[in-house]
């Protein structure tokens, strides 16, 4: 069905983006780097993943491929520079995702063994230059699009690996300020699992230059938003005034004019009008620290190695466990809610930083507690994220 207007577009952003109702369950996107365990130096060929993965890759990498999904249920998707992600169903019980994503985290690396191909363990490709191996249209139209903006875009499609955790909206009356936390926390949590200082063969001299990289893809759209007003309407304005990356349409080019935004294209610039799926099209284009796609994906933490994955799942997660807990962060975390380029840059060397996340660190594990997981793993978690903010905190008191 054609759009008639921007507002009609934008009346359908705010209402899909935030579907209301009680928090209860959490998912998780996580991505990772691809190597040759003999020499991570050496480029990732389309034959290498495709003889890896099998009857689990999918069509964008193996056109007729049927795409199975891994033994717990992760859907299996390559990015533009041959990174992995696995996507599990969302789960009421966090301690039923744990051990469904780990089930499928050893089932992944197992297809790449025989190869002699590893999951990388950063949140940037520390070896080898940005690289798009996927012939896809809407991969070429978007690198393209991002590189007339300048070298960040290609570096985050093609080099980056990103930890992504999905949460509930939640209540009406309390989804602006979940919104308002999971922006707040940000840049404490980016500094607390930041590890991707190298990039390309070169030390960046930034704690994560993965959200480096994703912040100057295509700002402001890239950036943190304005948390005044009603996230929901925010949001779709937002969505009106970012650029159209991607025009589908038959055959290889799915470039779009420069400077056309979605709100002008509704308003009829094209002549032909999008439809509410070019709108749903459009909406996956955009790359915000925190997206809404009916629930809130959080995706600002760099990816970590296959056996930490749970830490940030579940700091996170305990951080927005109730409403209490959720103001008690924001509080927290206040001092440190704007440093979202000094927490990349320095990460927990910076001082409101690691004062945010240790703050965080504490609610979190006190919160952790009350998650259906087992108490050696809050233990063992509690005890890794305690050592980060005491091994930057003993630095800082010498230095």
């Amino acid at each position: 069905m054609p759009i008639c207007s921007r507002d009609d577009a934008e009346r359908y952003v705010a209402m899909i983006c935030f579907k209301h109702g009680p928090p209860r369950h959490v998912g998780v996107e996580l991505e990772w780097t691809v190597h040759h365990a003999d020499d991570p130096t050496r480029p990732i060929e389309p034959a290498d993943l495709q003889r890896a993965l099998g009857a689990y890759a999918p069509a964008t990498l193996t056109p007729d491929s049927p795409h199975l999904p891994l033994p717990s249920g992760s859907a299996l998707t390559v990015e533009p520079g041959g990174q992995v992600e696995i996507s599990p169903p969302p789960q009421q019980s966090v301690a039923t995702l744990l051990t469904s994503v780990d089930a499928d985290i050893a089932a992944l690396t197992a297809l790449l063994a025989p190869d002699d191909l590893v999951l990388g363990e950063h949140g940037s490709d520390a070896h080898r230059p940005p690289r798009r191996i996927l012939e896809v249209a809407r991969y070429a139209a978007m690198q393209d699009a991002f590189d007339a903006l300048g070298p960040a875009g290609s570096q985050m499609m093609c080099s980056t690996a990103a930890l992504q955790v999905c949460l509930d909206a939640g209540e009406a009356e309390a989804a602006a300020a979940r919104w308002t936390a999971l922006h707040t926390v940000g840049p404490a949590l980016v500094a607390l699992f930041a590890n991707s200082r190298r990039l390309a063969g070169r030390d960046t001299g930034w704690a994560s230059s993965r959200v480096r990289s994703t912040l100057d893809t295509c700002p402001p759209q890239t950036g943190p938003p304005a948390l005044d007003g009603d996230p929901a309407h925010r949001w779709a304005a937002l969505a009106m005034e970012a650029p159209v990356i991607c025009l589908r349409r038959d055959g290889a080019s799915w470039h779009a004019p420069p400077g056309l935004t979605f709100g002008a294209w509704a308003d009829g610039a094209l002549g032909l009008r999008p439809t509410f799926g070019d709108l749903d099209y459009h909406l996956s284009t955009l790359f915000p620290p925190v997206r809404p796609r009916g629930y809130l994906e959080v995706r600002y933490l760099d990816s970590q190695p296959a056996d930490r994955w749970r830490d940030p799942v579940l700091l996170l997660t305990a951080l927005m466990a109730d409403p209490a807990t959720v103001d008690a962060a924001t509080d927290a975390a206040e001092r440190a809610a704007d440093r979202w380029l000094p927490a990349a840059q320095q990460g927990l060397d910076d001082e409101p930083v690691l004062e945010a996340a240790s703050g965080l660190v504490e609610l979190g594990c006190a919160a952790m507690t009350r998650l259906d997981v087992d108490a050696a793993q809050v233990a063992h978690t509690t005890d890794h994220l305690q050592r980060r903010i005491d091994g930057h905190s003993m630095r800082r008191h010498s230095a």
